[in-house]
């Protein structure tokens, strides 16, 4: 039996039914209502940060490097464009797959995997790119973006990277700038260095990286799910580090490296009237533009092992015995002191001895010269002189005058890593050699032998002060920074001698060094039309034993005598002082003369060649 439909019961049910799913529709629409107002409303900020954070991003924008220029206004290190390899590691699956396609598509060393995947642990922020391979071709950017759809993470970046346009000329002084390492990296302040790779390793670009690097910028880009850049939001600019203007005179460079004539050795021209460095050479040298994007381990092994020590800066670090450079200076202390008169006089028979002492003290002339004073003793080198002088003076009084004359001490403002040299003292010998001083060991000081060791730069700033009749002058690099002109902290105090008078006296006998009828350094001033002063100086290698003569051809040419030179020019209100070492050179009057007079007659007529912009194609990768 059917049971009756009750349509009036079943009008209920289906209203119930209906009240109910209205209201279960109602309560949804309410707590989506409610739900979307809490996104919209009470969490609007943290949704709307966390979107810009997925599709903006705050990039760093490093600063353009500041130029370096001579005095006259050529570029020694200028900002070039390239073009280099970037990885963004965050968004790469497989590395190794990815480096072994970037194979097939631009050149790559092992050197520069090795170097990428160190890189790739040092400390950086977040989808930095890290530098794979630096100077790409025009081709090899070519196939790169042809292939850019299989390379996920890759970036081809345009970056200004450091051209030295004078190569080996300047590398010394000027310096270069190489990849931040992870030992810089962990001392530099992230704010100021975040996406710049390069700093500066020596010479100019290290002491004033603080002024040449400037300060970073910022910008807000906005980008696609690929990390593409679609547009700069906001953009805070970079600024720039400042152009730094050196002392150093580019035609006076090229001088002094011809007149080296590609010997191993050093020049250094100062100007005495105000401390500026004019030339400051090395000799063998090096292109720094191997070094700013990563040298090869073949070439640095090249340069590390060479004998010839390119990358050896001998102009600020080359310590060598000074020789007979520094009879000038014995000799003020002896007229100073009262040790000796401008007329006192020694016979000279071609050697030297002490009291109760089998050894002889040989003079470089072997016959002698004869009766000597104190002029023709400076003119004519005389050891024999010398010996005398320095038994008399002893070792605590040469040391004093020495030292006011910056031996012993590194007295420039900013040559980078400057030796400072061995002044020797009793107390010095106790210390490092365990024993007592020697009357001997004076008489080799006061030659410019034995245990003194001196660079090419002390022995230019020595000059600079015998120049100005003591007074001192700060040697700086540093013309110029910006529009601020460069000023000294602290200049050192003049060496005050008793009698003014002993200044033309030492200043007239290195005249005649240059100008006298027996002057070591006659022949190198023959035909100038000033004046000038200087001194020779000849420095052994090795030692010649008792009774045995000097003979460079049966030597290595190794242990040949170095060849020394130190004066000033034009006599009258000198305008350079140079310093000058030939290694293995021989004599200082044959071999390092010359070359000073090379500079001399720059500096006073003006002679030699204009710079040569020919010559700064060298240098460019």
């Amino acid at each position: 039996m059917h049971e009756i439909k009750d349509p009036q019961r079943e009008r209920r049910i289906f209203a119930a039914r209906t009240i109910v799913s209205a209201l279960v529709v109602l309560i949804c629409f309410a707590v989506l209502i409610w739900r979307y107002g809490v996104l919209q409303l009470e969490k609007h900020t943290v949704y709307q940060t966390l979107s810009d954070k997925n599709r903006m991003q705050l990039q760093s924008v490093p600063p353009t490097r500041g130029l370096i220029l001579d005095r006259n206004g050529h570029l020694l290190a200028d900002n070039q464009p390239n073009f280099s390899l970037a990885i963004v590691r965050e968004n790469v699956q497989d590395m190794d797959a990815l480096l072994e396609m970037l194979k097939e598509l631009v050149e790559l060393e092992d050197d520069d995997i090795a170097s990428f995947r160190k890189r790739l642990k040092q400390r950086r922020r977040p989808y930095e790119g890290v530098i794979l391979r630096s100077r790409l071709t025009d081709e090899e950017i070519a196939r790169v973006a042809v292939n850019k759809h299989r390379l996920k993470g890759v970036d081809v970046q345009a970056e200004l990277i450091r051209s030295y346009p004078y190569g080996p000329l300047f590398a010394h002084a000027v310096g270069y700038v190489g990849r931040i390492n992870e030992r810089e990296l962990a001392r530099l302040d992230p704010a100021d260095y975040d996406g710049t790779h390069y700093i500066g390793k020596t010479g100019i670009e290290r002491r004033y990286e603080d002024l040449l690097h400037g300060e970073a910028g910022f910008q807000t880009v906005e980008k696609d799910a690929r990390m593409h850049i679609l547009r700069v939001l906001e953009k805070t600019p970079p600024r720039p580090g400042q152009d730094l203007r050196l002392t150093l005179d580019v035609r006076l460079q090229q001088v002094a490296e011809k007149a080296l004539d590609g010997r191993r050795g050093a020049v250094v021209a100062i100007d005495p009237r105000n401390g500026e460095i004019l030339a400051l050479v090395s000799q063998p040298a090096f292109d720094p533009n191997w070094f700013v994007t990563g040298i090869s381990t073949q070439r640095y092994s090249e340069l590390r092992d060479s004998l010839d020590l390119p990358l050896f800066n001998r102009a600020a670090r080359g310590r060598y015995p000074p020789g007979s450079t520094i009879k000038p200076i014995i000799a003020l202390a002896g007229l100073d002191s009262g040790v000796v008169t401008p007329e006192y006089r020694i016979w000279d028979p071609g050697w030297y001895q002490l009291e109760n002492d089998e050894r002889f003290y040989r003079d470089w002339k072997a016959g002698g010269h004869g009766w000597v004073d104190f002029k023709s003793s400076i003119a004519e080198s005389c050891d024999v002189y010398f010996y005398d002088l320095a038994f008399r003076l002893g070792v605590d009084r040469m040391s004093h005058y020495l030292s006011m004359f910056g031996f012993g001490r590194d007295m420039t403002a900013d040559v980078i890593d400057a030796s400072r040299g061995i002044l020797p003292t009793r107390e010095w010998k106790r210390a490092v050699r365990g024993r007592p001083w020697y009357p001997g060991d004076s008489l080799n000081m006061g030659i410019g032998q034995g245990f003194m060791v001196a660079t090419p730069i002390q022995l230019a700033v020595a000059t600079a002060v015998i120049a100005n009749q003591g007074k001192w002058v700060v040697p700086h690099l540093l013309k110029q920074a910006g529009d601020t002109p460069w000023m000294p902290e602290e200049v050192p105090p003049p060496v005050d001698v008793k009698n003014p008078w002993t200044w033309s006296h030492v200043i007239g006998a290195m005249a005649e060094v240059m100008h006298g009828r027996h002057g070591t350094a006659r022949r190198a001033a023959r035909g100038a039309p000033y004046r000038m002063a200087g001194k020779t100086g000849t420095a052994q290698v090795v030692g010649i034993p008792q009774g045995e003569k000097y003979d460079a051809d049966e030597l290595a040419e190794r242990l040949r005598d170095h060849a020394l030179f130190v004066g000033f020019a034009p006599l009258e209100n000198p305008q350079v002082a140079v310093a000058v070492v030939v290694e293995n050179g021989g004599g200082g009057s044959t071999t390092a003369a010359p070359v000073a007079r090379k500079l001399f007659d720059a500096v006073v007529l003006g002679a030699g060649d204009e710079p040569n912009d020919a010559l700064a194609d060298r240098g460019r990768p």
